[in-house]
């Protein structure tokens, strides 16, 4: 058994399931448009409507635009080499698949297992983040929920300004306000019924199809592109027209450090850059629909790279604007974006940038459920999971079974569990993928030098290492017990692999074995 945890998948199998046509497989229907508005969907979310404003708060300050530049260039590095490995290897399941055809079994399935923290917590965090801002706006219309069902079990709501609340998002606030929360009607969360409702109706598109989730993907990206584009256009008209305040807000640009590691000076600058990780989470799910793609040895690079790209700029002037509006030590509120906008005099934009933050994290929800049911489709054709899991619709041409199962456990889980601290969880999980993906090219160069590559990694010597140390370093910067966590979590991992998956591995079988490969039905 110690021999075969490390065996490869070979690339000839790869390709040949690759080239699979049939009523069993996936449909390519995926051109270079949908595919760059999947990574789109998928970075453009919690990190612009959410993130920007609490790590401006409590890490970075004005600096803010030096951790979304950071991480931005750690993802490009980790992105040109996903780009040679799409391109390469055109198979649902992202970095488990390439970590299978490079360093070997028991490192596909921990990036496998590490895969269900970026996409499936993910999914579940930005939920939780979808339900508050959608029961906000109906709120502005009059249209009360039960706050009952609008937060997770013992979940502490009030009623402030006509609004509820979660009163853990509003302490500051009514602080400064000089409220007393006792004064407030209160109510607990039992069940978050909108969070749940959300995942199971994006389940729903998923189960249909992949080119129907696309298109309702790029109808959603389009709006909330739009939003984004007439938020930086009249915020920073006003930044231009008042100088003197934007100067005031960026000063100190960086601020001093308070004397801990990551509370401001440069250790805050890659504090934050290490929590916005959380920004770009998914922009590795387009990888995993190259086995729904028309073309994927010319649109896979073009989306990965072209998406990150487009989405890094929105990010560097949607954070310098807001620090030039709003004093940074002013940002940690749920809604950030839409106190820039309040700030700047511009409060007809609030149900605008609400309606911008829906559509923002619909699309990010689909998108990471989307990514994580393809990784669990290809590790259970490899025998890592029941075969059940990689079962595809006859009509629909999905995987219909796992986006089932994994809809619903993220649908229970987003309703019923808080979910504050996955954030840094899907961020460390989504590092280390990236570190496996860098390493994974640079052992694949020296093993296959002289593969056929649609796509090379340029300078791929200095990125690919690069793109490593970069994400290492960033996971580096996060607070101890979120490595806490992911310990215990691949703890888990490693004790259902060695109970299950490596007793059932298609490529650990003998030669004569009569199982066929799980290519479902």
């Amino acid at each position: 058994m110690s021999g075969s945890i490390f065996i490869k998948k070979p690339l000839d199998l790869l390709m040949k399931e690759a080239g699979e046509t049939g009523e069993n497989s996936l449909k390519r229907s995926l051109g270079p448009v949908s595919l760059v508005s999947l990574g789109v969907g998928a970075i453009i979310g919690a990190g612009i409507f959410v993130l920007t404003g609490a790590a401006a708060a409590k890490y970075a300050g004005p600096a803010i635009v030096l951790s979304f530049i950071l991480a931005g260039i750690g993802c490009v590095f980790a992105g040109l080499c996903y780009a040679e490995f799409a391109s390469l290897i055109p198979i649902a399941g992202s970095a488990y698949t390439y970590g299978y055809a490079t360093l070997g079994e028991l490192f596909a399935w921990i990036i496998g297992w590490d895969l269900i923290l970026e996409y499936a917590f993910g999914a579940a965090t930005v939920a939780s983040g979808w339900s508050g801002y959608f029961t906000s706006l109906l709120q502005d219309f009059g249209i009360y929920i039960p706050p009952s069902l609008m937060a997770t079990p013992g979940a502490d709501l009030v009623l402030y300004k006509g609004h509820w609340q979660l009163l853990s998002n509003l302490t500051d606030t009514l602080k400064t306000a000089n409220v007393d929360p006792s004064t407030l009607q209160h109510a607990s969360g039992v069940f978050n019924l909108v969070a749940f409702i959300a995942i199971c109706l994006v389940t729903t598109v998923l189960v249909i199809g992949i080119k129907e989730s696309a298109n309702l993907n790029n109808a959603i990206v389009m709006l909330k592109v739009s939003i984004v584009l007439v938020f930086i256009g009249v915020a920073g008209y006003f930044v231009l027209h008042h100088p003197e305040i934007a100067s005031k807000n960026w000063h100190p640009f960086i601020p001093p450090n308070t004397g801990n590691f990551g509370e401001y000076g440069w250790s805050g600058v890659a504090r934050g850059a290490g929590v916005i990780i959380f920004a770009y989470i998914g922009f590795d799910a387009v990888s995993t629909a190259a086995q729904e793609t028309k073309n994927p040895q010319r649109d896979m690079p073009i989306a990965i790279i072209g998406s990150l790209l487009i989405c890094t700029v929105l990010y560097i002037l949607v954070s310098g604007i807001a620090t030039g509006v709003v004093p940074y030590g002013q940002l940690d509120v749920p809604d950030p974006i839409a106190l820039v906008a309040d700030y700047a005099g511009l409060g007809w934009m609030g149900r605008l940038i609400k309606l911008g933050a829906i559509a923002g994290l619909s699309s990010v929800i689909l998108v990471l459920l989307l990514g994580q049911s393809r990784v669990f489709y290809s590790m259970a054709r490899d025998g890592l999971l029941p075969p059940f899991v990689s079962r595809v619709h006859p009509r629909f041409r999905t995987p219909w079974l796992t986006s089932i199962v994994t809809g619903v456990g993220v649908a229970i889980f987003a309703a019923l569990f808080t979910v504050r601290e996955a954030g840094s969880l899907c961020s460390i999980g989504t590092l280390l993928a990236f570190v496996i993906v860098s390493v994974g090219i640079i052992v694949l160069r020296v093993r296959e030098p002289n593969l056929p590559r649609k796509f090379t990694t340029p300078w791929v010597w200095f990125v690919a290492p690069a793109g490593a140390i970069s994400a290492l370093l960033l996971m580096s910067a996060l607070p101890w017990p979120t490595w806490r966590r992911l310990l215990v979590w691949f703890a888990i991992g490693i004790v259902f692999y060695f109970c299950y998956g490596v007793h059932r591995s298609k490529l650990a079988q003998p030669p004569t074995t009569d199982s066929k490969p799980a290519t479902g039905g």
